[in-house]
């Protein structure tokens, strides 16, 4: 009897958390948030904040050791702006955990500082994963808040309530809360010749290859979705959609929806404005990319990402 990738969970019960950004296990404690909550944090003793320079972490360093904690005397020099401070929650010893912007540009920091963006971080393994997750959720945070100053309804103030969870207009009280954007990334699978479906965006890195992905409109649902994108950029129909895994992306603040498509077609046509190639992998050129990047004069997207995931998993999927 044959086995068929759509009917099965394997390799991995929950690969989500083996992507990067997703290793967060703070307490958040969100039905608890109120006006008081930054405040208390930030009284509280042994409370650790990740420092903000536009959309950059900034790191401590010696020449040796990265460090993205700073006790709230340590960020004096940094200008922070504690009235646009986020409570991201607290470790399981009690340990408060926050964001703030800080005044002091990127270019403007001293030596002993290094400012580092999300890709850097994990492609450089410049923190452990645990602290990966928790930066990703002040990043986009910390990006959601500076976006939303003013009002789009009238264009006054917005201000900042429950610990960054929510903005108010001080004139006309329009509400709003954190966004995260919905994006669908998708490995199409052919079944009966075994191949899978990959391309190359012209802002790639040489010789990448990755899987098709796009965001979800509006009134889509994610199945819908990941056949509209694959349709669009490849030209091939896609039938069972399979969910796998997903991704915070805080670039600004994604979340990475990781499907696995079942191709109805077989003719690639890509779209040349949105991609350079796209086409059919073998199961052995696919872990060859895996294995042995490069090698051939292609590669697969870093690990960490969801598209390599999606990859390697479905490379794997027959050894189960």
């Amino acid at each position: 009897m044959s086995r068929s990738l759509f009917d099965s969970d394997v390799p991995h019960p929950e690969p989500s958390s083996l992507t990067a950004f997703a290793a967060n296990d703070l307490i958040r404690d969100s039905e608890h948030r109120d006006e008081t909550s930054v405040d208390k944090a930030l009284a509280k003793e042994g409370t650790h904040i990740f420092a903000f320079a536009g959309d950059k972490l900034v790191l401590k360093h010696d020449g040796q050791v990265l460090d993205p904690l700073f006790a709230r005397y340590e960020l004096k020099d940094l200008q922070p702006n504690w009235d646009e401070t986020v409570l991201l929650g607290y470790r399981k010893t009690g340990e408060p955990r926050l964001a703030v912007p800080v005044g002091v540009s990127e270019d403007e920091l001293a030596s002993q500082y290094k400012p580092a963006d999300g890709r850097s971080l994990f492609r450089e393994m410049l923190l452990d994963e645990v602290l990966l997750g928790e930066f990703a959720q002040g990043a986009s945070l910390i990006r959601w808040n500076g976006d939303n100053k003013f009002c789009g309804r009238c264009g006054s103030t917005m201000s900042i309530h429950i610990g960054g969870y929510k903005r108010v207009c001080t004139a006309c009280e329009h509400t709003i809360f954190p966004r995260t954007d919905p994006v669908v990334i998708m490995l199409t699978i052919d079944e009966e010749r075994d191949l899978c479906l990959l391309g190359r965006s012209p802002h790639f890195a040489p010789g990448m290859y990755s899987c098709l992905a796009g965001f979800v409109e509006p009134g889509e649902t994610i199945e819908n979705a990941v056949r509209r994108e694959t349709l669009e950029e490849s030209g091939i129909h896609t039938g069972r959609i399979r969910y796998h895994a997903s991704q915070p992306w805080p670039m600004p603040h994604s979340l990475m929806i990781g499907c696995y498509a079942e191709s109805k077609s077989k003719t690639v046509k890509f779209d040349s404005q949105e991609l350079e190639d796209c086409r059919w992998f073998t199961r052995e050129e696919t872990l060859e990319m895996l294995e042995r990047p490069g090698l051939t004069g292609k590669a697969p997207p870093p690990k960490g990402a969801i598209a390599h995931r999606l990859m390697r998993d479905w490379v794997e999927w027959k050894k189960q």
